[in-house]
């Protein structure tokens, strides 16, 4: 199986950001095929999303300054996001809200959820099947006082999300 190649450089340089040609290139890749991503640093940043999805990384300085990464999925990995405030999510409350945001391009599923727990009470648990990990909702559920557990289902091809409202500031 051949590496999918991915070259944001061009993107980089025109002052773009890479982050959804990047997470489109991983929607792509096969079970076990690799990602070789081409950038103008080191995308650091980048190594923890990849690997909440189940990647490692090996980077390299290129002779002409750029970087070349190689994200390789680990066998068996099986990884899940949890906040730092998400005491015992097993033990949460059945789900009373669902949301299927599957279909949708962001920031609309952001916004939803968003929307939906501004009309829960605390203690309340919604859970969210989206198309991709969603890691900007994150800080807007930290900064709200809500807590999370979140991973992909078997097939990596949606994420599911349970979030506990927190308490009203």
């Amino acid at each position: 199986m051949n590496d999918l190649e991915l070259d944001v450089r061009p993107i980089l340089r025109n002052g773009g950001e890479p982050f959804g040609a990047i997470m489109g290139a991983v929607a792509q890749l096969e079970k076990g095929q690799r990602l070789k991503l081409f950038a103008t640093f080191k995308p650091e940043p980048l190594f923890q999303v990849m690997a909440s999805q189940g990647f490692s990384n090996e980077a390299r300085l290129l002779n002409d300054g750029d970087w070349l990464v190689i994200f390789t999925p680990i066998a068996g990995a099986h990884t899940a996001t949890v906040s730092e405030n998400a005491e015992a999510p097993e033990s949460w409350s059945d789900p009373t809200h669902y949301l299927d945001c599957t279909e949708l391009d962001p920031p609309e599923p952001m916004v939803r959820i968003l929307e939906k727990m501004e009309a829960m009470q605390a203690g309340e648990v919604l859970f969210a099947l989206l198309g991709r990990e969603p890691i900007f909702l994150f800080p807007e559920l930290k900064a709200r006082g809500h807590a999370w557990a979140g991973d992909f289902d078997a097939s990596g091809t949606a994420y599911r999300l349970m979030i506990r409202a927190g308490e009203r500031a």
